[in-house]
């Protein structure tokens, strides 16, 4: 779920990050229309995927495909008595990453379309739980005797014990008492009074005895796992933050239930005072009530308020039944029932993956396990509870199945959880790049290692990067290992005042190595030496991991092919390249994929006191060429290439294609090109180079005709971008996760004497 961009609260911390977004102005809502996008000349890519860079008409798009696939499920499902939640969360995993990825995917090929469909979906359950609360009588609770009361709290209490108790068993962890080990454990025995109320309403058991005593129960349950859940939380902070943090938060919640019960209600009740008996109540009066609720949120957030308590107290605070909360759930449900709760439910289906079955942890375990006995305790209190006060015991087995049920809220309550998870581990990063680098700062780069050769290929790059005392790099090397012969992943930081490692350390030759390099190059370079020992597929995590913790601008990866000197293949690690297309997918940071060719050693030493400012070099120039055609791929190379250029032992080389009669469909894109190629005219530093071509075999013979002048090509990745420039290359394409351009450079056909490095942007 989203719940809006300007912060990110934990279930039980509530924490807020600041983060970094880039928006294109002006944004891209509503299309030309399909006739302007259809005469669009010069376009390349489908008209279908033209239409879905507007936020608008995509949405639009994803409503009806989503409605339309939920239709066609149900009428197959429905003849086994499936209700319409099943249909929904199947068709969500169906339009999800399990099924569509990348940009084959109707749902998940941008950014911004993930996010404006989660942010609709979680506007939808807002609204789900402000009429939740509308519809709850808090009366009932004093009205429904001893024996409910009973049963709603023991329903609850007994098995979150009995979670508790079996989590602490199972845990070999220190600190138990953790935020997400909580909110699972209340998650797991509550009882939600929205859950059974539709369950009842589906089954026409509303007006039953055995409905009525479902929903008494339901919605002191619901009361006391709210309560349970706040304490839990408090307890947390306590114990991770200190008390006084609890007490500051303990005086905020006060400070919103005060504003809410004692200020906003009065006033509908007033409202609902000023309405004639009998009588409809004022328009004017829903606007205020909804627009109360609205702001609400915010209100939350800046009490620092769990973001889901804020809509549901509301709605609890609506005087119930005519004319006030009768009017408000007529004119808001059918929107949120037909609509909103609809698209939410296939949302959270959207997050289902079972890959990841595969390889889940002992916590995972420990879970599924507490899970089964909380669900056990609960249907024995749930059935023995109305069996002792003389319930037939038919009705007690209805009664327990009853309680057990889960819905709707247990899966939002889920998602949101994952997603606070997600974005706590990603929001802490601060979105870089070499581009938000300026030229006097220092540069963080981490270069991975597969092989020994990995090693020469990145110390080449880094050089080029003109390390200075005034303009540092700090390098995280990494050393990934596939896990082998051991069960456990390892992730070690090698320490540098280990003076002679063992015989059986991980990764001796590559740390020798950099230190070496930072030596040489002292004050300008430090680094820190990393080994990952993990299987094949989690290795992405480990190097995101690394590349937020700390907070990188520049990933360097070798590619997956590595070729002997004459040009015939060495080596070709499918494994590598299932990595780098993982990395590119969603980069962490700005990658570039690094081809190696035959070596060409630039070597600097910054250890010159007074030489620092300008590092001393070999004789010889290392000569790099950057290839510029456009767009945001192109403009992070372009800033490497300026940094490099600063080197005087280093001859940089911009080199624009520019198309004879071409045309570029995103004008901010052709702005920003321009303004950045009028920059490196002005640069003394760096050649610049113009050339128009036709067509995409002429950009092919140019290239042929200059491979030999440069030891390093810099281009941008441009992913399955085809443009007048490179027009007719791609039928030949092998590797099209290194981009057209990158791949031609890296082609055996132009040698293999010079190296190509290939950038995305992040």
């Amino acid at each position: 779920m989203a719940y809006g961009n300007s912060g990110s609260y934990t279930t039980g911390n509530s924490t807020k990050s600041e983060a970094q977004v880039c928006l294109k102005f002006p944004p891209k809502v509503s299309s030309p229309g399909l006739m302007a996008l259809w005469s669009a000349k010069g376009q390349n890519k489908g008209k279908l995927r033209m239409l879905m860079e507007y936020s608008g008409p995509r949405l639009q798009i994803q409503m009806v495909v989503t409605f339309v696939l939920t239709q066609a499920i149900h009428s197959v499902l429905k003849h086994l008595r499936l209700p319409m939640f099943i249909s929904q969360i199947l068709a969500g995993m169906i339009l999800g990453p399990m099924v569509f990825k990348g940009k084959s995917s109707l749902i998940t090929s941008s950014d911004q379309s993930v996010a404006v469909l989660g942010t609709v979906g979680a506007i939808g359950y807002m609204f789900f739980l402000f009429l939740s609360g509308v519809k709850m009588d808090v009366g009932m609770t004093f009205r429904s005797g001893k024996k409910v009361i009973c049963i709603g709290v023991l329903t609850v209490v007994v098995p979150l014990m009995a979670c508790l108790i079996t989590a602490k068993s199972l845990s070999q962890e220190s600190q138990f008492f953790t935020n997400k080990r909580v909110f699972l454990a209340v998650t797991y025995s509550a009882t939600s009074f929205p859950v059974i109320h539709c369950l009842l309403s589906e089954l026409k058991l509303l007006n039953s005895e055995l409905g009525r005593l479902g929903l008494s129960a339901a919605l002191i349950g619901e009361i006391v796992a709210l309560f349970l859940l706040t304490i839990c939380q408090w307890v947390v902070d306590g114990l991770e933050n200190g008390w006084k943090v609890v007490v500051s938060n303990f005086g905020f919640f006060t400070v919103y239930f005060v504003i809410v019960v004692f200020w906003f209600r009065p006033v509908m009740k007033w409202m609902v005072r000023n309405t004639p008996e009998g009588g409809q109540i004022k328009n004017s009066y829903l606007y205020i009530v909804i627009g109360a609720f609205l702001v609400s949120h915010k209100l939350a957030e800046l009490l620092k308020v769990y973001i889901v308590f804020a809509p549901f107290l509301v709605g609890l605070a609506v005087p119930d039944g005519p004319p006030l909360g009768s009017a408000l759930v007529e004119k808001l449900e059918p929107i949120v029932e037909g609509l909103f709760m609809p698209l939410f439910v296939t949302t959270c289906g959207m997050r289902i993956d079972f890959s990841y079955l595969k390889n889940y942890g002992s916590f995972a375990k420990d879970q599924v396990i507490s899970a089964v006995v909380t669900n056990f305790v609960k249907f024995g209190v749930s059935f023995l509870l109305p069996f002792l006060w003389n319930i037939p015991i038919r009705d007690s087995l209805a009664f327990a199945f009853i309680m057990l049920n889960k819905g709707i809220v247990e899966m939002a309550e889920y998602s949101f959880m994952n997603d606070t998870l997600v974005r706590i581990k990603h929001v802490r990063y601060l979105k870089k790049s070499i581009m938000d680098c300026k030229l006097n700062d220092e540069l963080r780069i981490i270069g991975c290692i597969h092989v020994p050769a990995n090693v020469n290929s990145i110390i080449d790059i880094l050089n080029a990067s003109c390390p200075t005392r005034q303009s540092p790099i700090a390098l995280s090397v990494l050393h990934l290992i596939k896990l082998s012969g051991r069960a456990t992943p390892l992730f070690i930081a090698h320490e540098k005042q280990s003076k002679s490692p063992s015989n059986n350390s991980y990764s001796e030759n590559v740390v020798l190595a950099f230190n070496r390099f930072e030596r040489d190059n002292w004050g300008a370079v430090s680094v820190k030496s990393f080994t990952a020992v993990s299987p094949p597929n989690l290795m992405h995590e480990d190097i995101c991991n690394l590349v937020m913790d700390q907070f990188t601008s520049f990933l360097i990866l070798p590619f997956h092919r590595r070729r002997h000197v004459d040009g015939s293949i060495e080596s070709e690690d499918q494994t590598v390249r299932r990595l780098n297309f993982n990395i590119l997918q969603k980069p962490p940071c700005s990658v570039g994929i690094l081809v190696e060719g035959q070596r060409h050693v630039k070597c600097i030493n910054s250890r010159d006191h007074m030489h620092d400012q300008y590092p001393l070099a070999n004789s010889s120039t290392y000569t790099i060429a950057m290839i510029f055609i456009g767009g945001k791929d192109d403009w992070e190379a372009l800033a490497l290439a300026k940094r490099m250029s600063r080197d005087k032992s280093v001859k940089v080389t911009v080199i624009q294609f520019k198309a004879v009669d071409g045309f570029q469909d995103d004008d901010g894109d052709r702005m920003m090109d321009k303004q950045l190629l009028r920059n490196v005219k002005e640069n003394t530093s760096i050649t610049y180079i113009e050339k128009e071509v036709k067509d995409g075999p002429e950009t092919l013979t140019y290239l042929r005709s200059i491979v030999d002048d440069y030891k390093l090509f810099i281009v941008g990745r441009r992913y399955k971008r085809e443009d007048p420039q490179t027009v007719g290359l791609h039928e030949w394409s092998e590797f099209q996760d290194i981009g057209i351009i990158g791949e031609l450079l890296s082609s055996p056909d132009f040698g293999g004497k010079h190296s190509v490095l290939i950038v995305r942007h992040q």
